[in-house]
C-alpha cells in the first residue's frame, strides 16, 4: 500500500498548452501516442495514467516531433519532454497498479446505485436533453439538472465573470445566472427521455418552488416523470427576492417545512441543498433532517462582488451600466466548501444523512477530498463550464488508480476517512515540535523568494548564501512552511524535527 500521492509533473510543466479541441499535436503524431489526451490527463493529477498508456519501448524517443511543430502554439509547449518524463520518471519511476475495470467507483445516492461518484451540478452545463445525453455518454453517473421553477426567467448578458491565475485559468468563477428558462412541461419531458434513454444514469431533480403547494406539486410531478431523487434549491443566491433560494436556507424554520412538504408529496429520496452565507450549516441541516430529509447537498455558490472596474466604478459582469451581487464558484471556494461538508459529517446528530458534495472540484484529488470528508457522491459545474465534459475521463481513471494504490475495495470505503483527524479549534494541535524546511540546492534557482517571505512575512530566519542559496537560522526558524508555500521551483519540503524544551 502506497502511502504517498505525489505530484510528478505539475500544470506549469505544461508552459502554454492551452487543452486544445481535436488537438492538433495528437492529429499529427505519427506513433499513436495521443500527446493532447496524455498533457490532459498531467493537466488533471492524472500522470499516472497519462504515463500507464506507454509500453516498455518509448515512441517518441527517435522521433523528429511532429507534435511541437503543428501546436497552434508551435514551440511554446515541450511535448517531447513532458512525454520522456511521463515515460521515464512516472512509468518507471514510481509503483504501478493494475486497473481493469470501474468497480471500485460503484457506489449509491440515497440506496440508489451510482456508476460512479461523479455527478454534474444543477447549472447551465446540466439544462437540456442534449448536454445531459452528451455528458452521459462521456461517462458521468448522473445530473442535477438545472433547477426547474414555475416562474418566468429572462437572463441578464453577460452573465459571467472570473478571477485567473498567473496561467490564464480560472480560479473563481462569478454567475448572476437563475433558474431553468424551459417550461416545467418541457423539462418533465425531458426527464422522461433521459429515463427512457439512458436507465442506468440518475436524474437529479433540483426545484425551487413559489409557495407550499408549489414545493410538494413539482417534488410530485417530477418522480411521476422519472426523477430518482429531488434536490430542494433552498440557495441560489441570485433569486433571493420574495422568499426564494438562498433566504430559504438561512431560516431553519423554512427548510423544515418545506422539506416535509416535498418528502410528503413524494416517495423518491429528498436532498436539501443548502447555503454557505450562512456562519454555520448545522442548524439548516437539522431543520431539514427534522423534515425528512434523506440528504444534503452542499455547497451552493458564494454571494459576492468581483471586478470593480476602477474607471465606470461599476463591478463585473457590467450589465447596461449596473451589476449586482452574484455566486462564487470555482476552485476558490473548496476549502470553504470542504469546511461545511467537515462541520456537518462530523456532527453526530446529523450522523445517517448522505451527503452529496460540490464547490470547486476539478480533479480527481479534488473529489477525494470531499470523499474523505463524507461525501458518497460529488457534483461538478465551474470545471465542466471551463474544460468540458471530457474531465470526466480523469475524474474516474484518477480515483480508480488511487483506491487500487490503497487496496480499497470501493470508494465506499474512502467515506469518511478523514472527519475524525479534523476539529473545529486549533487549542488542540501539538505545540511543542518544530519542523524544519529541507532546501534541495539541485533545484533551488536561487531567486531568493524563499529569504524574502520569511524576513518580511516571517521570521527572519533564512538568509541567501555569496552563490545565492538558502540558508537556515535554526534558531530563529518557527517551523511555519511560509519558505515551501512561496518556492516558485517547489526545491522545498517539510525536513528534521526539533522538540521545543521550553
Amino acid at each position: 500500500m502506497l502511502n504517498e500521492f505525489k505530484t510528478y509533473i505539475s500544470r506549469k510543466d505544461m508552459i502554454n498548452c492551452v487543452l486544445c479541441h481535436d488537438a492538433p499535436c495528437s492529429a499529427a503524431c505519427p506513433k499513436a501516442v495521443d500527446p493532447a489526451g496524455k498533457l490532459r490527463r498531467i493537466w488533471f493529477e492524472n500522470e499516472k495514467g497519462a504515463a500507464n498508456a506507454f509500453s516498455v519501448l518509448f515512441p517518441c524517443a527517435d522521433c523528429y516531433a511532429p507534435c511541437e511543430h503543428a501546436c497552434i502554439r508551435s514551440g511554446e509547449v515541450p511535448v517531447r519532454k513532458l512525454m520522456s518524463r511521463l515515460h521515464d520518471e512516472v512509468l518507471y519511476g514510481t509503483e504501478q497498479v493494475e486497473v481493469k475495470d470501474e468497480d471500485r467507483l460503484k457506489t449509491d445516492l440515497c440506496g440508489i446505485s451510482l456508476e460512479n461518484p461523479f455527478l454534474l451540478s444543477s447549472s447551465v452545463v446540466a439544462s437540456t436533453y442534449d448536454m445531459c445525453a452528451r455528458a452521459f455518454d462521456a461517462g458521468w453517473a448522473g445530473a442535477a439538472f438545472k433547477t426547474i421553477c414555475n416562474f418566468p426567467i429572462h437572463e441578464a448578458s453577460p452573465r459571467f465573470s472570473a478571477i485567473k491565475g498567473s496561467d490564464g485559468t480560472i480560479v473563481g468563477f462569478k454567475n448572476i445566472e437563475q433558474l431553468s428558462d424551459h417550461s416545467v412541461a418541457e423539462n418533465m419531458e425531458i426527464f422522461k427521455q433521459l429515463k427512457k434513454n439512458y436507465p442506468s444514469k440518475f436524474i437529479l431533480a433540483s426545484m425551487m418552488g413559489q409557495n407550499d403547494a408549489e414545493w410538494g406539486e413539482l417534488a410530485r410531478m417530477c418522480e411521476d416523470s422519472g426523477a430518482d431523487a429531488v434536490e430542494l434549491n433552498f440557495s441560489c443566491p441570485n433569486m433571493a427576492e420574495g422568499g426564494l433560494g438562498s433566504d430559504i436556507g438561512q431560516i431553519p424554520e423554512l427548510v423544515e417545512k418545506l422539506t416535509a412538504i416535498a418528502k410528503k408529496a413524494c416517495s423518491i429520496p429528498v436532498l436539501a441543498k443548502l447555503t454557505p452565507n450562512v456562519g454555520s450549516m448545522v442548524p439548516a441541516a437539522l431543520a431539514a433532517k427534522r423534515g425528512g430529509a434523506d440528504g444534503i447537498a452542499a455547497i451552493n455558490t458564494i454571494k459576492s462582488v468581483i471586478g470593480v472596474n476602477p474607471h465606470t466604478y461599476i463591478s463585473s459582469p457590467a450589465v447596461h451600466g449596473m451589476s449586482a451581487v452574484g455566486g462564487y464558484s470555482g476552485n476558490a471556494v473548496k476549502p470553504i466548501a470542504l469546511r461545511f461538508i467537515e462541520e456537518m459529517a462530523s456532527d453526530p446528530a446529523l450522523q445517517g444523512l448522505y451527503l452529496s458534495g460540490m464547490g470547486g472540484i476539478e480533479t480527481w484529488r479534488d473529489a477525494l477530498e470531499f470523499i474523505l470528508l463524507g461525501c458518497s457522491s460529488v457534483q461538478v459545474t465551474t470545471a465542466v463550464m471551463q474544460y468540458g465534459y471530457r474531465i470526466i475521463d480523469d475524474l474516474k481513471d484518477g480515483l480508480n488508480r488511487y483506491l487500487a494504490e490503497k487496496d480499497f475495495a470501493s470508494v465506499k470505503d474512502a467515506v469518511g476517512l478523514a472527519v475524525e483527524n479534523i476539529h473545529a479549534s486549533t487549542d488542540v494541535l501539538e505545540r511543542d515540535t518544530v519542523l524544519f524546511p529541507k532546501f534541495d540546492r539541485d533545484k533551488c534557482i536561487g531567486c531568493g523568494r524563499c529569504m524574502i517571505s520569511c524576513r518580511d512575512g516571517g521570521h527572519q530566519a533564512i538568509s541567501m548564501t555569496e552563490d545565492r542559496k538558502p540558508k537556515l537560522n535554526g534558531a530563529a526558524c518557527v517551523g511555519c512552511h511560509l519558505c515551501l508555500l512561496v518556492c516558485p521551483m517547489d526545491a522545498i519540503s517539510s525536513g528534521s524535527k526539533r522538540i521545543s524544551r521550553a
